[in-house]
C-alpha cells in the first residue's frame, strides 16, 4: 500500500495543482485537509474538487471558534501588530491549521504532511516549524521547493495540461488570503510598489468615497480583555468579529498598504483589509489606556511588538510564546469595560471609555486644585530627579 501524506488544501491554485504532483512523483495517498477559517469559501465545492483532481480522502475541520479564541484573542490582549500596521490575519490563522494538518495525519496513520507555500514567504516557516514542534517525526514536502515550476503562469500552464479548473487570471493574478480576521492581496499590480492599489483590488472594505457621509457609532464590551459583546449585544466569538467586520467594512476602515520585512529576508508589498480586527485593536488600546497601570502599560509595549514579530515568524508553538501569555493574561485581569468608537469613511475616533476598573480620577485630573494633590510636593521630586543633572553641571563647570 502507498504511503500517505496529508496536505493543507484550500482548493486555489497552488494546491489544486499539488494532489496530482505528489501522485506523479511520490505515488503518495494524498489526503485533503481542509481548515475552515471563515474564508468564505463553497466547502463542498472545494471538497468536491479536491476529490476530483485525485485526493483519496477530505477532512474538514471547522476551526473558526478555535482560530478566534486560541490564537487572535491572544494576539489582540498582547497588542500584536507587525511593523505598525499588520494586524497578523495570515500569520495567526498557519498554526492552528497546521496543527490540525498535524492531528489528521497521526489519525489517519500518514508519514508525510505538505503545504502550498513558496520557498520565498514566510508561510513555509509558520507551517513547518508548527510540524516540527508537535510531530517531528513526520515527513515535509514542500513542492515549491522541489518542482520546476517557477511561476504562478507555469502553474496554470500545469493546471491546463491536467484540467484542473482554477479562478486565476493570468492578465492580473493576484494572491490572496482571506479568513474571519482579514483578507490579504499580494502580486498584480502591488508587485510594483510605486503602483497604487486599484479599486478593483479591495474586496471587503467601501472606498471612503462610497462609505456613508454620516458617521456610525459602535460600542464594544470586553471582559478580562476579550471581547464579547457589540452595542450591548452579547455575541459568541465569530459571531461578534462577524459584525464587526461588516460594520468596519461598510465605513471603510481596515484597509491597510505595507511593505514588509519577511521572515526570510526580503521586502514584499501587501495589502491587508481588516475592519472588525482594526476596530477590536483600537477600543482593546482605549481601555488598557484606562485601566492598565502606568510601568505595566509601557512595559506592555515591548510584549506587543515581540509578540507581533514572533507570530510573523511561525514561532507560536514555542515556550516563550506561552511565557509571554502568561504575562499578558496577568495584564488582562481588569480590561472589563466598554469602549465606543466613532466611524466615518475610514476614520476611527473615541467616543468613550468606562470601565469599573478605571484608573482615571477627576480629582487628580482636574485643574481644579483639591486635597488628594498637593502640588508643593512637586518642587522635592523634581528636585531629587535634578540632582544628578545638577552634579553633572558642576563638574563641567569645576573643571572649566
Amino acid at each position: 500500500m502507498p504511503e500517505k501524506i496529508v496536505l493543507a488544501y484550500s482548493g486555489g491554485l497552488d494546491t489544486s495543482i499539488i494532489i496530482p504532483w505528489l501522485k506523479e512523483n511520490y505515488s503518495y495517498d494524498v489526503i485533503a485537509m481542509v481548515g475552515d477559517v471563515g474564508q468564505g469559501d463553497d466547502i463542498e465545492a472545494v471538497v468536491e474538487k479536491a476529490y476530483a483532481t485525485g485526493a483519496s480522502k477530505v477532512v474538514v475541520e471547522d476551526l473558526r471558534e478555535e482560530f478566534l479564541t486560541g490564537y487572535v484573542f491572544p494576539a489582540l490582549k498582547a497588542g500584536a501588530v507587525y511593523e505598525h500596521k499588520y494586524l497578523l490575519g495570515t500569520s495567526l490563522a498557519r498554526p492552528v491549521i497546521a496543527k490540525h494538518q498535524v492531528e489528521v495525519a497521526l489519525r489517519e496513520g500518514a508519514t508525510a504532511v505538505a503545504h502550498g507555500c513558496t520557498g520565498k514567504g514566510n508561510d513555509q516557516v509558520r507551517f513547518e516549524l508548527t510540524y516540527q514542534a508537535l510531530a517531528p517525526e513526520l515527513k515535509i514536502i514542500a513542492p515549491w521547493r522541489e518542482w520546476s515550476l517557477k511561476s504562478r503562469e507555469d502553474c496554470l500552464d500545469y493546471a491546463e495540461q491536467h484540467g484542473i479548473p482554477v479562478s486565476a487570471s493570468r492578465t492580473k493574478i493576484h494572491s490572496r488570503d482571506r479568513n474571519l480576521w482579514h483578507i490579504s492581496h499580494e502580486g498584480g499590480e502591488l508587485e510594483d510598489a510605486a503602483n497604487a492599489p486599484l479599486a478593483t483590488t479591495w474586496q471587503l472594505t467601501k472606498s471612503p468615497q462610497d462609505a456613508p457621509d454620516k458617521e456610525e457609532q459602535v460600542t464594544i464590551g470586553f471582559e478580562r480583555g476579550v471581547p464579547v459583546s457589540v452595542n450591548g449585544m452579547t455575541l459568541d466569538p465569530v459571531s461578534l468579529v462577524e459584525l464587526l467586520n461588516e460594520i468596519g467594512a461598510r465605513n471603510a476602515v481596515g484597509r491597510v498598504d505595507l511593505v514588509e520585512n519577511r521572515f526570510v529576508g526580503i521586502k514584499s508589498r501587501g495589502c491587508y483589509e481588516t475592519p472588525g480586527g482594526t476596530l477590536l485593536i483600537v477600543a482593546h488600546r482605549e481601555l488598557e489606556a484606562l485601566c492598565l497601570e502606568r510601568e505595566v502599560a509601557h512595559f506592555k509595549q515591548q510584549i506587543g511588538l515581540k509578540y507581533a514579530e514572533m507570530v510573523y515568524f511561525g514561532l507560536w508553538f514555542t515556550p516563550l510564546r506561552e511565557a509571554l501569555d502568561a504575562f499578558v493574561e496577568s495584564t488582562q485581569k481588569e480590561m472589563t469595560g466598554s469602549v465606543t468608537l466613532s466611524l466615518y469613511k475610514g476614520n476611527v475616533s473615541i467616543v468613550s471609555r468606562e470601565s469599573e476598573y478605571s484608573l482615571y480620577r477627576t480629582d487628580l485630573s482636574s485643574f481644579t486644585m483639591g486635597d488628594s494633590y498637593d502640588q508643593k510636593d512637586a518642587a522635592g521630586f523634581i528636585r531629587i530627579l535634578g540632582l544628578p543633572s545638577r552634579s553633572r553641571a558642576r563638574s563641567r563647570m569645576e573643571v572649566v
